[in-house]
């Protein structure tokens, strides 16, 4: 039987990064200030995660999904690779404003690839930090291109003020940026197709501005209008507020109080712990689980039940599932 996997981030190290996965996730980083993604759970062509701890260490999620598909995903067996990613994001300086295409359009580049639904939990944000999600209402593409080519980009975009504890959620082809001093978690299918409309005006470590795709981002907008936090949903199990849900995935916001149970539905689920500790059951061997750690659980094992450590109540976890 397979057991809960802890894997090893990795660290993705951009000139918007920063440090605050050491401040915030506990995290022991190198010297440096441009840490912008930590992976915490993908299986995509030579990224991959890769087993941390116990009887499977070493083995990579891709190996697991491979060989051992019906234990890890139950119901989703048959899979060839894992869909999802999961990442947290450090904001020290504005991302590029960019759009991904949808499924139907990454299917046709050379590679084929996926589409790219994601949803961002935001973990802290600075005061007056933004985000850009969608479109001011009425714009349409010819007013899109013309913001763009004539360097008008923010005028277009519709600007939110976002919170801890918000979600926002991005569908494939809608037009969206994460701002300066937000930490987030993000959600996505495993693709990093990603068309770069905007880049403020900066250069890259190079010195040269980093290159945009105005033509193929341009096509690949297939949503308009703005998009706000979505509004959180109470759900049938007690301290599980719905953040959003979609035909790739479910991701919700867990306050477990005491004790909570997961699994036991012939699927596995990824469990972020972002806010207090958690244990689970003692036979794992598994030690307790604090800010900034995920651990993905195989459908096999059945049911579990998560455990609040130290202040009741005061564990805050996000919770994936596949859709």
């Amino acid at each position: 039987m397979l057991s809960p996997l802890l894997f090893t981030p990795i660290y993705r190290r951009y000139l918007w990064g920063g440090h605050r996965f050491a401040s915030l996730l506990g995290r022991d980083l190198p010297a440096g200030e441009d840490f912008a993604e930590s992976w915490e759970v993908v299986d995509r062509r030579d990224d991959q995660s890769v087993v941390a701890t116990g009887p499977l260490a070493g083995r990579t999620l891709g190996d697991l999904v491979t060989h051992h598909g019906r234990a890890l995903l139950g119901r989703h067996a048959g899979l060839t690779s894992f869909p999802l990613l999961f990442k947290f994001l450090d904001a020290c300086r504005d991302l590029s404003v960019q759009v991904h295409p949808d499924d139907d359009r990454a299917a046709r580049l050379d590679p084929p690839d996926k589409g790219k639904t994601e949803a961002w939990y935001v973990i802290d944000a600075a005061p007056g930090s933004r985000l850009w999600a969608g479109l001011k209402a009425g714009v349409d593409r010819e007013s899109l291109a013309a913001a763009l080519r004539e360097g008008r980009c923010e005028e277009v975009l519709h600007v939110v003020e976002p919170k801890a504890g918000d979600c926002i959620f991005i569908p494939a082809g809608t037009v969206h940026a994460i701002g300066a001093g937000l930490v987030v978690a993000e959600i996505q299918q495993s693709s990093d197709v990603t068309y770069r409309l905007h880049d403020w005006n900066r250069t890259g470590p190079d010195g040269k501005p980093r290159p945009l795709h105005l033509e193929a981002g341009l096509e690949a907008v297939s949503r308009f209008g703005p998009v706000d936090p979505t509004p959180l949903a109470s759900t049938s199990s007690p301290g599980v507020r719905r953040l959003a849900a979609c035909d790739y995935f479910v991701f919700d916001e867990v306050t477990p109080g005491a004790d909570w149970s997961v699994g036991g539905d012939d699927a596995c689920h990824l469990l972020a712990i972002v806010g207090g500790r958690v244990a689970l059951d003692e036979a794992w061997g598994i030690p307790e689980l604090g800010p900034g750690q995920t651990v993905l659980l195989p459908a096999e094992i059945g049911p579990q039940t998560v455990r609040c450590v130290g202040n009741a109540g005061g564990a805050k976890l996000l919770h994936v599932a596949l859709g």
